[in-house]
């Protein structure tokens, strides 16, 4: 089969188009800007000792969730986090803020390595979606919720044959749409067909929902600490375990530790993740006539059907946040700020945007910034505890760890209450997946697989030896 050039390929803007819309932009993350200063309070280091009950490790979603949860199961529990630099300052306040009910990132991966199980993993991760809609209430917090639905578009003749073999699957809340009813939903020329999932996914402002995770934990009793990298965790033969910073201590009965793609205080687990940079556009407002030329008013979330694929948004104020394709691994598992600017993914991303939306030529872009994704091997968060039993951990959510966090704070908490639930039963949560190599084999194996799903897509979808070979070990990837 010969290789073939996609429709991004096909369609390319003019330059011109895209310097200009890239020509104001700023390299900053446009959710944190748009949360109110009084939502994000400077909030003091540990320093001295403390004692508490549970320290969670972490102050993005995962930490949040699980602190509050804690607290909810039991008022007067002590409960601390500790974070290294500012709550929300990573993944969660620079995500796409697409919150979905899948736990194991799609029904197809789900189904290819827990086949079994996804019958209750499907209905503890709808469960999962409901409850955080109804956190809002429950909790008096607002992150911007709505449960929109999310739209795949096919944008090759190819992925036709996927969107059917997925509305084939029986889900009464996905619909497949052909050229004309996809269009008329959202008015882009590369669409082909798609698929409009209607219940399980959701949009939230994502840095709201970090900040405002915070502040419910602290209106129950929860202490943040910020600038607090933890520098050790001691289990004395006492009894018990310590958290140990730079300028304090918090001596307490257990621990979870929610770092996602940072390297885990735990050695066990330093090879259990890469970090993968994802890079977003923020466009200015549109006006009203340009949102008249595109549609888009069901406001759905949209993933396209490619390998390399793209997600968009619109927000509350009329942007269109516009991500992914790129994710890039960089050599020796680093997590560094000099890889967040990376001018030819601008120019990538700003050239998808104007073959997708044409109609949207002279739009400027407001903001462009990136963040590092805590990959796995099975493309789901895995979980497990250490320090006999006095520690739990949950990592590598993959990109989606927007929903899926707080069903982590929940899995952490029932690993540390030493019973079993139906959530701890699970194979999922039991069994964690095979780690990464080390260095030079990662770097390479990384490489090689995003080079063969770039030929895929090149090649009407057909996969290639290698990513053959990695489905047959339950390590093939296709999103």
């Amino acid at each position: 089969m010969s290789a073939h050039t996609t429709v991004f390929e096909r369609r390319r803007p003019a330059a011109s188009v895209i310097d200009h819309s890239l020509a104001d932009s700023r390299h900053a993350v446009f959710w944190t800007e748009d949360v109110p200063r009084e939502l994000r309070p400077d909030r003091p280091p540990l320093r001295g000792a403390h004692r508490a009950d549970l320290v969670v490790v972490g102050g993005g979603y995962t930490g949040l969730w699980t602190a509050l949860l804690a607290v909810t199961r039991d008022p007067g529990r002590r409960v601390v986090v500790v974070e290294a630099n500012r709550v929300g300052w990573a993944a969660s306040g620079r995500n796409g803020g697409f919150c979905e009910a899948s736990l194991t990132h799609g029904p197809e991966n789900g189904e290819a390595r827990w086949p079994d199980e996804m019958p209750t993993l499907d209905r503890l991760g709808r469960a999962n979606l409901d409850a955080i809609e109804a956190a809002e209430s429950d909790y008096g917090i607002d992150v911007q919720f709505e449960r929109t639905g999310q739209l795949a578009p096919a944008v090759e003749e190819h992925q036709l044959a996927w969107l059917e073999e997925w509305a084939a699957g029986g889900d009464s809340g996905v619909v497949l749409l052909d050229a004309d009813a996809a269009r008329r939903e959202v008015d882009s020329p590369t669409y082909l067909g798609a698929v409009w999932e209607k219940d399980t996914t959701a949009l939230v402002h994502p840095a709201r929902l970090a900040a405002e995770l915070a502040r419910a934990c602290e209106e129950r009793g929860v202490v943040i600490a910020e600038r607090s990298r933890v520098q050790a965790i001691e289990t004395p033969a006492s009894g018990g375990v310590a958290v140990v910073t730079a300028d304090g201590r918090v001596d307490a009965d257990q621990v979870a530790l929610a770092t996602g793609v940072f390297p885990s205080p735990l050695r066990r687990n330093r090879l259990m993740t890469v970090p993968v940079y994802d890079y977003v556009l923020m466009t200015e407002p549109l006006t009203s006539d340009q949102w008249a030329a595109i549609g888009w008013q069901g406001r759905q979330g949209i993933g396209d059907m490619a390998n390399q694929f793209h997600y968009y948004r619109p927000t509350r104020d009329g942007r269109i946040l516009f991500g992914g394709y790129d994710a890039v691994y960089h050599y020796g598992r680093r997590v560094d700020p000099r890889y967040e600017d990376r001018p030819a993914s601008w120019q990538t991303l700003a050239s998808h945007f104007f073959t997708t939306f044409p109609q949207l030529e002279g739009l400027r872009f407001s903001h462009r910034w990136a963040g590092a994704i805590d990959t796995s091997t099975q493309f789901a968060a895995f979980f497990g505890t250490a320090r006999r039993g006095r520690v739990a951990y949950a990592a590598g959510f993959t990109g989606l760890g927007v929903g899926s966090t707080r069903f982590a704070g929940d899995v952490m908490l029932d690993l540390l209450s030493g019973e079993e639930t139906e959530r701890t039963a699970l194979e999922m949560v039991r069994k964690r997946p095979l780690p990464f190599p080390p260095e030079p084999i990662a770097a390479i194996g990384v490489e090689a697989t995003r080079w063969s799903l770039d030929r895929a897509d090149h090649r009407r979808g057909r996969r290639n030896a290698l990513l053959r070979t990695l489905d047959a070990l339950g390590l093939g990837f296709d999103s």
